[in-house]
């Protein structure tokens, strides 16, 4: 029998506003009046359906929605907590009261551990009636609310029992479903739906995988997975239980692409540092490289480097995929976007050249060229613009991002820098050759009539009877012509950077280094010497004999010099045990022509330091141990056996 009655309510699960639908369960007719009665007359709205059989309200329950589940403990057909029971296995939270009389405490028990909401008596049936009006519209409240609050939640939600059928889903859980599932994605009866027959691209997933392993281990799993067919990426929390699983997801596909678009800047980084650190590449090489991680990255059909000659602009280095512009080719400036980063001397950044710079697209770029974007940056070379480094396309696009601004630019700056450090390094290249030549000639033309004058000396001697000191002391004058000729042929040649730096046994370069110095009264140690040295052998050995050199010269008294490695490969020592170098007069031994001997040159310590750059290493000076000198020469390889 049916008996619906109209009476409030506010949620409507039925889709009537205003209204709780109440499934009453009974076959007694008398209780039915009363309880439709006490309903009908409550301030809120009721849509009563009665059933007299548990069977007949199952079936019910499988046409309808309800709102709360009121039923008799004595049915025809069967109990009311094995109706219950049949209930829970469809809706774990579904509101569902006793209303009886029959039973005892395990009847009462039994309900509870069967999952009932509320167990109300019916005696006396005039009052009681009033108490279920109320202990119903409190259990729908708190139901509605609980799903309300799932609503509401961030994350989509949806719950299947152990038959992996749906119990609930929430608004966001029941969009997501419906884009997925199979056919129209209408999900308004989706629950007691199986959710591998709803939506069958599960099968086979790394989210199938998780939720088969969650439920089977029955612990709670974690992870992100991406959604094929919906092309989205999902972080997924399943919570399992003896009677389902439960699991809460969110879109994390803009995070992931947020988090790829990283990794690719940062790889785009790693690539670019790749490339300017090889030694094997010339620039015309690196350039090549850097336009086309550039192109790779902002999408552009061509990439250059090109320079200003006069009002023509060159290209250079060229990285064209549609073939219309080589190397060598030149156009008018003013025919060119690049014209304007040129004039403006910044980066120029046209992602839509007709929309951002109408007054471009009369220009041969775009009416001939099809240059429809571009992004360039101009090369300052030692203070004026040479060029520019520019990528641009032949569609337009939505914008070009800040990080592609950003690498253009970054790259552009080490075009500029490379091309101001090659530019002096030719200079000084000029310079060094220039000097050297100087030197070579000079110390060739002093060299003939010194020795001359050394041949005519020692005749001079045989020959002369008067003071010796006046022959001694001429002598000692063409000597020091002769140190300062091969002087300034040292330093002329010693700032050349050491390319062909070959291994040779550092003990070997110390003894041939100590022949040379010319005092009896010298003591040399060595302390960890039995090692490999890396660099120029001929120059590393000058270096020893002028360090040699400044510890004995600078010496009244006999001079023990000890040489060492340092810890790690780090490089050498140098020190003595002599009157040292006054801390203040430290920063000025290594200048040309600073000196404290009458007999120096002041070139002997600025060819050491000369010697050291060449080989990419520093030197320092302290006082020894012994409160002599010490010099450290770093970054020079040395390697002990």
């Amino acid at each position: 029998m049916d008996t619906p009655v109209a009476t409030p309510n506010r949620h409507g699960a039925d889709g009537t506003a205003g209204r709780v639908r109440v499934l009453y369960v009974d076959a007694d007719c008398d209780d039915i009046t009363a309880v439709t009665e006490a309903l009908s007359g409550s301030p809120d709205e009721f849509t009563v359906t009665v059933c007299e059989t548990a069977d007949d309200a199952l079936t019910s329950l499988e046409n309808a929605s309800y709102d709360c589940v009121v039923s008799e403990y004595r049915l025809t057909d069967r109990d009311g907590i094995e109706l219950l029971s049949v209930v829970r296995e469809q809706s774990s939270d579904l509101p569902f009261l006793l209303f009886t009389d029959d039973g005892d405490e395990s009847v009462a028990s039994d309900a509870i551990s069967a999952g009932v909401t509320d167990y109300v008596t019916k005696t006396p049936l005039s009052e009681q009636t009033e108490f279920l009006r109320q202990r119903i519209t409190a259990a729908v409240a708190r139901y509605q609310e609980e799903a309300d609050i799932l609503d509401r939640m961030t994350d989509a939600f949806f719950a299947v029992d152990e038959n992996w059928e749906f119990t609930y889903a929430n608004e966001r859980g029941r969009r997501v479903i419906g884009r997925a599932m199979a056919g129209d994605g209408d999900t308004t009866d989706l629950l007691g739906q199986n959710i591998w027959e709803v939506v069958p691209s599960l099968e086979e997933t790394e989210f199938s995988k998780q939720y088969r392993q969650a439920m089977t281990k029955q612990e709670p799993t974690s992870f992100e997975a991406y959604f094929e067919p919906l092309q989205t990426w999902f972080e997924v929390s399943a919570y399992p239980s003896q009677t389902g699983i439960s699991v809460y997801f969110r879109d994390i596909t803009e995070r992931h692409k947020h988090e790829e678009e990283i990794r690719g800047r940062e790889r785009t980084l790693r690539e670019i540092y790749a490339v300017i650190s090889r030694k094997d590449l010339d620039f015309e090489d690196k350039v090549e490289r850097l336009l086309e991680i550039g192109q790779h990255a902002l999408g552009t059909e061509t990439a250059a480097l090109s320079r200003i000659d006069g009002d023509m602009y060159v290209f250079e280095i060229v990285r064209d995929r549609t073939g219309a512009i080589e190397a060598g080719d030149a156009v008018p400036l003013d025919a060119t976007n690049c014209e304007r980063a040129v004039v403006e001397e910044q980066t120029l950044v046209l992602a839509d050249i007709a929309e951002d710079r109408p007054e471009l697209t009369e220009r041969v770029g775009y009416t001939e060229m099809g240059v429809s974007c571009y992004l360039g940056t101009p090369v300052v070379v030692d203070g004026s613009v040479y060029g520019t480094f520019c990528f641009y396309g032949t569609e337009p696009r939505d914008s070009f991002s800040e990080w592609e601004v950003t690498l253009v630019e970054l790259m552009g700056n080490w075009v500029s820098y490379e091309q101001e450090r090659e530019r002096r390094e030719q200079e000084l290249t000029r310079e060094r050759n220039r000097l050297e030549e100087f030197a070579s000639v000079v110390s060739h033309d002093l060299r003939n009539p010194l020795n001359v004058a050394v041949g005519r000396l020692t005749l001079v001697d045989e020959e002369y009877d008067g003071d010796p000191e006046h022959v001694e002391s001429l002598r000692r004058s063409l000597e020091r012509m002769d140190e300062l000729i091969d002087d300034v042929l040292a330093l002329a040649r010693g700032g050349h950077k050491v390319i062909d730096a070959t291994e040779a046994s550092l003990d070997d370069i110390i003894t041939a280094a100590w022949d040379t110095v010319e005092s009896s009264d010298a003591t040399l140690e060595r302390v960890d010497t039995d090692a490999r040295i890396t660099g120029d052998q001929t120059r590393l050995q000058q270096l020893f004999e002028n360090l040699f050199r400044n510890s004995v010269e600078h010496s009244d008294d006999p001079v023990t010099v000890c040489v060492g490695t340092l810890a790690d490969g780090r490089g050498f020592y140098v020190a003595d045990d002599g009157p040292g170098i006054p801390e203040d007069e430290r920063d000025e031994v290594f200048e040309r022509g600073y000196t404290t001997s009458d007999d120096g040159t002041g070139f002997g310590l600025a060819i050491v330091s000369e010697i050291v750059d060449a080989h990419g290493g520093r030197i320092t000076v302290a006082e020894s141990e012994d409160g002599g000198v010490r010099f450290d020469v770093t970054g020079v390889q040395v390697d002990r056996l």
